[in-house]
């Protein structure tokens, strides 16, 4: 290996099979570290293979650092729970240490273990975690047929996992809780949701599902535009045929950030983040009430992660991180809030506001006169009774100015 004589932080992932599943490699490595690092049963599983000094991970994790630096230059070993660059320590490590300074030797992850047991191909299967994240990341992943690995927080996951799954229409799903993979207590419970019943699970399990998905059942649908009904609103809602429009207009991308600025129940913002697992949204919203409802939809619809400011545009745009793309669906008769979002977006970013009032589309119009773009009007019409037949109500129009800003704009 390329300057390994240079790689003094060893990285070592260990199994429940403890010195039994380790290679003759991995084995040196902890032999010759003068400090091993890794939490209080993975040291009692590298047992007597330890020839240095121990390290147990403290609380906060980040304490412990300054120990693993200070002996930069001697061999020091972290050891870590299947693949450590897999939900792991890795990655945290990545930031204090050069990578040309590092080696790592993974075992089996979880995951992989998992789908081993079951004889699913680890590629089709989602793979999530549920360990020290919010556990509504699991809703955007509940589909019919999907075949779903997670990590779970403690030993109440599958219980609650199972309750999920039952209040959804999912209950005859298959439910499998594994427990201490490879070791010599390794345990698998499997039954469905609805006939599960939580005993005594471990804290460290992993639960696999696949999904059997009712004809009622609770889905969300993968195309832009969920349903209305979906969100909690006070009637301050971009409606499912504007919002389809508006998220195609906004062009998502993987790892986008969006400001969903006057975001009124959030629906914007939360569809954008559910076109993939790594796009952020920041929803700016000066009513504290509906704010809170933005959160609850969040929560509701699989995107815990989405951050929300409570203040009145522009104000409380100043100092947030740069973003990919805006999205104005309230407040845009404020030229100081087109303002301070087209000044905030980065170059190439997209730039999208609705409009249904005479005024706001006329301030629309200037800005598009300004910086082109596209100016679109959508009208929606919906079947409605009359007497004792039916007949179109409109909805009032949108306008809507979508353009990308172009590099160097001001």
């Amino acid at each position: 290996m390329t300057g390994a004589r240079d790689r003094w932080l060893a990285i070592v992932g260990i199994g429940e099979d403890g010195l039994d599943g380790l290679s003759p490699a991995a084995r040196a490595l902890v032999s010759q570290a003068v400090l091993v690092v890794g939490g209080a049963r993975h040291i009692a599983l590298a047992g007597s293979a330890i020839r240095g000094e121990t390290l147990a991970w403290p609380s906060p994790l980040v304490d412990a650092f300054p120990a693993i630096l200070a002996r930069r230059g001697q061999p020091v070993c972290v050891l870590a729970s299947g693949d450590p660059f897999f939900y792991g320590v890795g990655n945290t490590l990545m930031r204090l240490v050069d990578p040309a300074e590092v080696i790592c030797l993974p075992a089996p992850s979880a995951f992989s273990l998992a789908t081993a047991r079951l004889g699913w191909p680890l590629q089709d299967c989602s793979l999530v975690s549920l360990h020290g994240r919010s556990f509504e990341r699991i809703v955007p992943h509940l589909q019919p047929c999907a075949r779903i690995v997670a990590l779970s927080w403690d030993g109440t996951t599958p219980k609650r996992l199972a309750r999920e799954l039952v209040d959804r229409g999912m209950g005859a799903s298959r439910l499998v809780v594994l427990e201490a993979m490879g070791g010599p207590a390794e345990r698998i419970i499997d039954a469905t949701a609805e006939t599960y019943e939580a005993g005594d699970v471990a804290a460290l399990n992993t639960v696999a599902i696949e999904v059997l998905a009712g004809r009622d059942a609770r889905v969300l649908p993968l195309a832009a535009g969920l349903p209305d009904a979906l969100f909690e609103t006070d009637g301050q809602l971009t409606k499912r045929e504007i919002r389809a429009v508006t998220l195609s207009a906004l062009a998502p991308r993987r790892g986008e950030l969006l400001w969903d600025v006057g975001a009124g129940s959030g629906s914007v913002g939360i569809e954008w983040m559910l076109r993939h697992p790594m796009n952020r949204t920041i929803a700016v919203e000066p009513r504290s009430d509906r704010a809170a409802r933005v959160a609850r939809n969040a929560m509701a619809l699989g995107v815990p992660d989405l951050d929300i400011v409570c203040g009145e545009a522009p104000d409380a745009l100043a100092g947030l991180p740069v973003p990919d793309a805006v999205f104005i669906g309230g407040g845009a008769t404020d030229a100081g809030v087109l303002d301070a979002a087209w000044a905030a977006l980065r170059p190439g970013g997209r730039f999208v506001a609705n409009a249904v009032t005479l005024e706001t589309q006329a301030v629309l119009l200037e800005r598009f006169a300004r910086h082109g773009g596209e100016m679109v009007t959508i009208a929606v019409s919906r079947a409605d009774k009359v007497g004792p037949m039916h007949g179109w109500r409109a909805a009032m129009p949108v306008t809507q100015w979508a353009v990308t800003k172009p590099e160097g704009g001001a």
